[in-house]
């Protein structure tokens, strides 16, 4: 038998899908965000980054170094094991501390990773709860979906944002079932918000736990950037808080926060977190750094949502075809793989801008698109070369405009400029 084949014939699906995967070699720059150095085999170019997820640009904010510096001179860069064997080092008992008191919540606990906080935690919930039926919304994350697969519940999953079809299956299960609901709070694709309180009414009508996904808000909103039930005052409605440090944050891993009770339940039976090594002391002190910043700092959530509401504004203005956005993310609809990937060559080869091509199955086939995100070190002025870089490739490549044609309905320099004057700049 030829194995290596079979993974040939995958590979070569994927490409006659036009949703291969190809990532830019890729070197961020200290002090210099969102510039990077790509790096192909013939040359280095400095660019700018427009899509990560890096939020605040806190993965180079001097005081998250500085707390990294610190904790490596002290205590080296590995954690020596998982915590059951080595033990808990001590910036990761303050972290889990903090993360708490962010949410208003018992108890926090760290993993290495959104995902395996996801995955972990819902199927480790889930699974502990006699008879227990999941109520998931269709457009989860894939680490949710995970979750809830391995936990080995029946599940029910409701229309996006639907609180009809939530409710309906609500009252099929009838309030003696254990139920949990599981949804996000910005659903990072099309950056849309849940209605949290009507879930968390429905959940209390009915009575069910609640799980919330915040990796995409959690820093970014609220006062103290607790995410979206901060912002909206509900985190004492939701049970369990789902966070990242990977993104607003700037570090890496992820978390859970909620009751001490079902967190503890969670630290004893989940092997996602039992045989996974622990996170290193250096990434732990540099989150918690963070953190405390983002808490009390307001202006890096002010200038990001200056930028993010410009952004689409000046692109909006140049009739591209900006879907339509709730939060901070902003999506650039193209309809078709290969021109989604065209797209995204074009603007780093030609103009020195990187966008991600979003592709199914992140999306529904049909939906592909470039996925924009700004930040505060987005300034006027490459907010307005970014725009120009797009009406440059989409009139190249014939990528319908916002009016359904294949040129572009030029936008009025001095609308662009007034808007941009506006924003401070």
């Amino acid at each position: 038998m030829d194995y290596r084949r079979f993974f040939e014939d995958a590979i070569d699906q994927l490409h006659a899908e036009k949703r291969y995967r190809v990532f830019a070699n890729l070197e961020r720059i200290v002090g210099r965000f969102p510039r990077a150095l790509w790096r192909t085999a013939d040359a280095t170019r400095e660019i700018t980054v427009w899509c990560s997820n890096d939020y605040l640009g806190m993965g180079q904010h001097p005081k998250v170094i500085a707390a990294m510096h610190d904790a490596s001179s002290r205590m080296g860069s590995g954690a020596g094991g998982t915590r059951n064997i080595s033990g808990t080092n001590h910036p990761l008992v303050e972290l889990e501390l903090e993360l708490a008191d962010l949410h208003g919540k018992e108890a926090g606990l760290v993993f290495t990773s959104g995902f395996v906080s996801n995955e972990a935690s819902i199927s480790t919930i889930a699974r502990l709860l006699p008879n227990c039926l999941i109520l998931s919304d269709e457009l989860n994350h894939a680490s949710m979906i995970e979750g809830v697969k391995r936990s080995g519940a029946e599940k029910r999953i409701f229309r996006h944002n639907d609180l009809a079809h939530l409710e309906e299956l609500l009252k099929a299960a009838g309030r003696e079932r254990a139920k949990l609901i599981v949804f996000e709070s910005v659903y990072s694709m099309d950056g849309d918000i849940a209605p949290i309180e009507a879930i968390a009414d429905l959940a209390e009508k009915y009575n069910a736990m609640t799980y919330i996904d915040e990796v995409h808000a959690v820093g970014m909103y609220g006062e103290r950037g607790g995410g979206i039930t901060d912002r909206e005052g509900l985190s004492h409605r939701i049970d369990i808080i789902e966070g990242t440090l990977a993104k607003a944050f700037g570090t890496l891993g992820g978390y859970i926060a909620g009751p001490k009770s079902v967190i503890d339940a969670v630290r004893s039976y989940a092997p996602g977190f039992i045989f996974t090594t622990a996170l290193p002391p250096v990434i732990a002190a540099a989150a918690t750094e963070s953190i405390r910043h983002l808490k009390t700092s307001q202006e890096e959530r002010r200038l990001h949502q200056q930028q993010a509401q410009l952004t689409k504004q000046v692109l909006a203005q140049a009739n591209l075809p900006v879907m339509p956005s709730e939060t901070h993310i902003v999506p650039l609809h193209v309809g078709d793989p290969e021109l989604c990937k065209k797209a995204s060559d074009r603007l780093l080869e030609q103009h020195g801008i990187y966008i991600q091509p979003i592709n199914y199955p992140t999306v529904p086939r049909g939906t592909e698109r470039l996925r924009i995100t700004p930040t505060p070190f987005h300034s006027n002025e490459l907010i307005v070369e970014l725009k120009d870089a797009l009406v440059e490739v989409w009139t190249a490549l014939g990528i319908p405009f916002s009016t359904g044609e294949t040129s572009p309905v030029e936008a009025d320099d001095r609308v662009v400029t007034l808007a941009v004057s506006k924003a401070g700049g």
